[in-house]
């Protein structure tokens, strides 16, 4: 493919650089990126982020075969999502996946629509159910805490997903993102500069949730050196994005198309060659972590 993009390549991105990231911790350079209600909105958010024939079990199905390898627990972000749990002793893991950011020192049962992902759990893990967040197998008040980490937006419906949530469990714990132009797009270079036709909302899902829910919402930063290869995480390593692996465990990629996905790839391709994203994204290079609009909402 690369070969390809300089041969052929796309003309470079020529994007603005307004509204960068939100940014914190520095240090020294290193040397190595009309009103609506808000059940109408969230069912609205749902189907604009991902469309019906890939939904979250569908989805995974499909492209959660090597998901294993790059979506691992970042501590850092895990210790912030298990001090919300408090001190809940039983814990639903709603769209769990592979079943990261189990806290294993709790008495966990996950639920999970895909397949492909459950068998992915590693020997030892909580058991998994297959359900999904609208339609919880459990009776009322069964869990201390119920938690949802970066799933909610593949819901069918988050709205009825937190609901459920919200009746089985006396907790709730959230890990989504604030998902409107100046929250996301704007300060994340990759949806700003190369992923552009990716779908984000006129309204936050972070907010919503939390005001459905009546949640207390908290930022979350991003380690320069996550753990966990979500879309954001690679922020300061942009060279990962070529890693046709590390795509895979990334929902967006898919959602784009082979076509955007090229367009995308040869352009950062050029840019890294050239020098150019280094120059565009200068501000980032010395950064511990950055806020691109990762939340925790806990009710």
């Amino acid at each position: 493919m690369f070969e390809s993009c300089r041969a052929h390549g796309f003309e470079r991105s020529g994007a603005a650089t307004r509204g960068g990231p939100v940014l914190r911790r520095r240090r020294a350079p290193l040397a190595d990126g009309a009103p609506r209600s808000a059940t109408r909105v969230l069912r609205e958010v749902g189907s604009a982020v991902i469309t019906d024939a890939m939904r979250s079990g569908q989805l995974y199905d499909t492209i959660g075969g090597t998901y294993s390898a790059t979506r691992r627990t970042d501590t850092r972000i895990a210790a912030q999502i298990w001090a919300a749990l408090g001190d809940a002793r039983t814990v639903l893991n709603v769209g769990a996946g592979t079943g990261s950011y189990e806290p294993a020192d709790r008495d966990v049962t996950a639920v999970e629509p895909s397949a492909v992902m459950r068998a992915q759990r590693p020997h030892g893990a909580a058991p998994c159910i297959a359900a999904s967040a609208e339609r919880l197998p459990f009776a009322d008040q069964s869990f201390d805490a119920a938690m949802a980490i970066a799933t909610v937006h593949h819901w069918r419906d988050p709205a009825a997903g937190l609901r459920e949530m919200q009746r089985v469990a006396r907790r709730v714990v959230v890990l989504t993102c604030e998902t409107t132009e100046e929250s996301w797009r704007h300060r994340f270079w990759l949806t700003r500069d190369y992923l552009t036709t990716v779908t984000v909302s006129p309204v936050g899902l972070a907010s919503q949730l939390a005001s459905l829910i009546g949640a207390r919402m908290e930022h979350v930063l991003i380690p320069s050196d996550c753990t966990d290869g979500f879309l954001e995480a690679f922020w300061r390593r942009p060279e990962a994005y070529l890693d046709a692996t590390v795509r895979r465990g990334i929902s967006a990629w898919a959602r784009v198309g082979p076509h955007a996905e090229r367009s995308a790839l040869c352009r950062l391709y050029d840019d890294l060659a050239t020098g150019r994203w280094a120059e565009r994204n200068s501000e980032l290079l010395n950064l511990d972590a950055a806020e691109l609009g990762l939340r925790l909402l806990t009710r």
